[in-house]
């Protein structure tokens, strides 16, 4: 079975502090990655304009990600509104279609 994949890119929100969100978004990544069901979490800033991130992310399956969103830290980190989400990708392994499915749910 595969594994499921996603790259996104955030921005920090108009108004918000740019260090507030760097320390935020460090203590996100200390808790996500000791989530059951994460492989990878990882939080890169952009190196030429430092209010743009990606994130770098693998989850066993789609439920284990959902469960991301419900867990306490998570829902205080969106809480505080510091980052807009630019963009979504779903990613899988090259030729393996094993989360396909979720792919069009959410489409």
């Amino acid at each position: 079975m595969g594994q499921y994949f996603i790259s996104a890119g955030i921005e920090l929100s108009q108004g918000a502090n740019l260090q507030q969100a760097e320390k935020e978004l460090r203590d996100l990544v200390t808790k996500t990655q000791e989530e059951p069901g994460c492989i990878l979490f990882e939080i890169r800033q952009n190196l030429k304009d430092r209010t743009k991130f990606t994130l770098w992310e693998c989850w066993t399956n789609p439920e284990a990600l959902a469960a991301h969103f419900k867990a306490e830290h998570t829902k205080a980190y969106l809480a505080k509104n510091l980052t807009e989400v630019r963009y979504i990708e779903e990613l899988g392994e090259i030729g393996d279609l094993t989360f396909a499915k979720s792919q069009l749910e959410h489409a």
